[in-house]
């Protein structure tokens, strides 16, 4: 596949700042292991639109790799189809090194369709960035924090 067509299929991802936090206070809570969860929401054109996001159990207790709990995943699954909401990716975080894919990362990247968010927690700020992984490439995607308005 050409840089081209691979960059075509990247998305923006839309995610309010109380999502964001939550990913972020989910990660810290699992330090020193990694933390991980699935994003759902809707897709138009090239954006997604994060509607919600759950909070998932790594099975592996590691701070190098995760597993979702299996049938946490399928409950977040049932849930999204009863929403109207499909799957929009997944995130995890990174203790202890940068917001970019490990070899691991990318060697278990799954579905070119999806969104692979990344949460350091390595230095003093948490730093949150997203990626589109097929056929080996991690290519950046961009990721847009808004305000929530009710």
């Amino acid at each position: 596949m050409s840089d081209m067509r691979e960059s075509e299929r990247r998305c923006k991802i839309l995610i309010s700042a109380s999502d964001a936090d939550e990913m972020i206070s989910h990660a810290k809570a699992c330090f020193p292991q990694e933390a991980c969860g699935l994003l759902s929401g809707n897709i138009e054109e090239d954006i997604k639109r994060v509607a919600r996001i759950y909070r998932m159990t790594n099975i592996d207790a590691s701070g190098s790799h995760f597993s979702i709990e299996p049938k946490e995943q399928l409950a977040a699954i049932k849930d999204m189809r009863a929403r109207g909401i499909v799957p929009l990716g997944n995130f995890h975080s990174h203790p202890e090194t940068p917001a970019r894919p490990s070899e691991e990362d990318i060697r278990l990247a799954y579905d070119p369709a999806a969104s692979y968010v990344i949460i350091s927690l390595a230095g003093e700020t948490p730093v949150m960035r997203a990626f589109h992984i097929e056929d080996g490439a991690a290519l950046d995607e961009e990721i847009e924090i808004f305000e929530s308005y009710l």
